[in-house]
Order: structure tokens, then sequence, then C-alpha cells
């Protein structure tokens, strides 16, 4: 089944719905597109077209699976990053325990491609998302899905929606990360209330805690480190309240891409519990990296001996409008480039297939289909050229393409990378 919808990807016909790719490839299907192994500059495509480093998406993957097999961690990276089946399955295949989502449809999309165990890092409360579930766990035995719950409310409408299924939903508390923070419950009070409930439902098994340390209220080490104490404390207590009798396994989960140091830390506190513990990491972003948010705020950066990632993703734009010597603008806009974190970062211009670094110029702003660029004396900057743009935040980044081309450092194009947003 896997395979068979894999092998679905590559049947796509190439046409006008995929942005950048050869128009003279419009009867091809994306496996014969791919077969051909076109070059990124002299190919046919069309900018802008975002691409993907084939040797910098290896690295990262091989990264992470090193890190967490270093620190005595599970994987489940977040999905919802990429929403790209065929990554999901590449990240599986380098140790990946599973894959983490948000919501009912990014599962629906996982469960589409095989994927047998989804953390969803929020509590479902959807009726017709819980029956699908139900559904898919009577489908598959091998079928695992954890989710969160953090209120008393929300398992009862879980538990309500879920009456008759053969197979409990399992889920874990969510401890909020603090005040004022995202989801999750905020006091262990609170927290044993919840717990109370899921004993008392009759479609709820709790097997854990989780939360996500990337909300904690002015975050630095010593307080995402005192939130992750907090939660292994939770799992300890309940534990020795006897609230995990009888499983075969209890999910402690934590782990963005900005702590996943200080939770590799703070897990090996994790004492001896009544069943061996899952400790769950769910850091997504790494999987492209960027050359923004996440290239100030990677753990490497502390920790730089542990490893590190490289930025995947090249937006190429190319020079449309050269009006004055102070002013440039490309065909790449917000249509095309993550912007809510940072605006892009011009790296490279090429010119007659010669790439130089992008001294001199700064993107200043974004249009829906243009990018503002400022040029200084040093810019050596004419219509035509292609200039390479950084991106910050992944996961705005993946979302604006439905088909991504993988290129290899000559530009080569091995592979096209499919998303469901």
């Amino acid at each position: 089944m896997v395979l068979d919808a894999l092998a679905r990807l590559a049947e796509e016909r190439v046409g006008h719905r995929f942005k950048g790719l050869p128009p003279d490839a419009a009867d091809l299907t994306v496996g014969e597109l791919a077969a051909q192994r076109r070059n990124l500059f002299t190919g046919g495509f069309t900018t802008p077209v975002l691409a993907l480093s084939a040797e910098r998406l290896e690295h990262n993957l091989a990264a992470l699976e090193t890190y967490a097999e270093r620190h005595g961690l599970a994987f489940a990276p977040h999905g919802k990053t990429s929403m790209a089946p065929q990554l999901f399955h590449r990240q599986i295949e380098r140790g990946a325990w599973g894959i983490t989502l948000a919501v009912p449809h990014q599962v629906r999309v996982a469960r589409e491609f095989g994927i047998e165990r989804v953390f969803l890092a929020n509590e479902l409360v959807d009726a017709a998302a819980l029956r699908w579930i139900a559904a898919e766990q009577d489908a598959d035995p091998a079928f695992r899905f954890v989710c969160y719950v953090d209120s008393v409310r929300g398992v009862e409408l879980m538990d309500a929606a879920l009456e008759g299924a053969s197979r409990p939903v399992d889920v874990v508390v969510e401890l909020a990360a603090g005040d004022g923070a995202r989801t999750g419950v905020r006091t262990e009070a609170e927290c044993a209330a919840v717990a109370d409930a899921v004993a008392g439902a009759r479609a709820l098994r709790l097997v854990g805690v989780a939360g996500y340390e990337g909300e904690v209220p002015q975050a630095d080490p010593e307080r995402v480190r005192t939130w992750l104490r907090r939660l292994v404390a939770l799992a300890v207590d309940f534990d020795k309240a006897g609230r995990f009798a009888g499983l075969d396994e209890i999910v402690v989960s934590a782990g963005g891409s900005a702590w996943f140091d200080a939770v590799a830390d703070v897990f090996t506190e994790v004492p001896e519990l009544s069943a061996p513990v899952l400790k769950l990491l769910r850091s997504g972003a790494y999987v492209s990296h960027d050359d923004g948010h996440y290239q100030r705020l990677t753990p490497f950066n502390r920790v730089p001996d542990e490893g590190g990632l490289e930025p995947a993703f090249r937006l190429w734009t190319q020079v449309v409008s050269r009006p004055s010597a102070e002013q440039a603008f490309t065909n790449a806009g917000k249509r095309d480039a993550a912007y809510d974190l940072d605006l892009p970062v011009a790296r490279v211009v090429r010119r007659d297939g010669a790439e130089r670094p992008a001294t001199g110029i700064e993107v200043t702003g974004l249009s829906d289909q243009h990018a503002w660029l400022r040029t200084s004396s040093e810019a050596d900057l004419e219509v035509g050229d292609w200039v390479g743009l950084g991106l910050s935040h992944p996961c705005t980044s993946f979302d604006k393409w439905l088909l991504i081309p993988v290129a290899k450092a000559d530009g080569t194009v091995v592979d096209y990378i499919r998303t469901f947003f």
C-alpha cells in the first residue's frame, strides 16, 4: 500500500498546476521528468522556482537521527513543517518512531501514505475526525495514535464521539508552558483533574504527559529546563498515583526545533517508572532548516560539537526591473517566499552560468509577486540575472509549493517532493 501510494505521486502529470517546472514537460509525469535529470538552471525551469538541496537535505536527516540516538530519544518529527509524505518516509527510514501532526487533515494524509504511528500535538474534539480515527484503529491493528488532552470538557467530548469504539484512543495530558502560553493545562492540580476524567472515560486511555517548551514565556535555558522538570515530575506523580497501571510504555514528550538540547538534558533525569518510558522528541523544522529564524535558534549553536544543520532551501528568482542604481525588483513575492518571521535574504547571483555572492543586495520588502531589492555600489546586478534567496521559517516555505525540485550542487534535479497543505 505504501509503495503504491508513493508510486502514484510519480504518475501525476506535470502540467500547469506546479509552479516553476519546465513548460515543455507539461505532458510528462513527475516520474518521467525526474528520470530526465534536468538541470535546474539550463533545463527549462521557469522563475520563480523553489529548490531543495539534495546534499543538505540528506545531511539534516542524518544529523537529527544521530542526535536522537546519542541521547536515547525516540523521534517523531513534526510533519506539519513539510506535509510531504516522501519526506515522512525518509525520516522514518532514518529511525523516526513516527510522525507528529497537528490537525485531522494532516493525519489523513499520513495514513493515506502508510504512516503507522502518529502523535497529534493537539486536543482533538472534532466528532467526525474522532470517528474516523476510531475506524482507522479498527481497520489497522498496527496503527498507533496518541493525542493531547488539556481539559475535562475536551475529554467529555472525545469520549462521547468515540462511543462504541472497539479500541480506546491513547491520550497524553498536555502541561502548558506557563501562564499566557498557548494550549495546555495550567496547573498540576488541573492536570490531575483531566487525568481523572480520562480514567472515567470509556473510550480513552491515559498513556503519558507532554507539552511544548517553545511556548515558555521569555524562554531561556533556565526557564525551559525548569518547565521540562515540571513535565517530568508530572509523569512521576501520575505514575506514583497508579494512573499508568497496566501500560507497556509511558510516553513523555516535548521538543520543538529551538530547545531540543534542553529536552535531551532533562529527559536524562526521568527516573525508572512502572513501565519503560518513551522519551519522544518532536522537532520538525530541521528537515530543511532555514536561513533565518531557525538558523539563529538552533540548539546546535549552543552545542556545536553535537553536529549542525544546513539551510536546504533556495528560492531562485529573476531580476525583472532595475529602475535605478539603488533598486531592483525580482519576480518572487509573498506567494512564493516565507515572510512571516523574516524577509528572504539574497545569497547568490547567477549570470551566464557563473554564480557569485549577492554582495550589496538586500531584500527590503515583498509584494504579492515581487521582491524589493536595495542595491549598493558593490552590487553587480542586471535585468535577467537569477538571484538565489535564502528563506526563514520552513513551515511557511513548504506550504507555498505543491511540487519542489530536489537539486544536487551542480543543479541536477534528482527528485520532486510533493506537498499536501
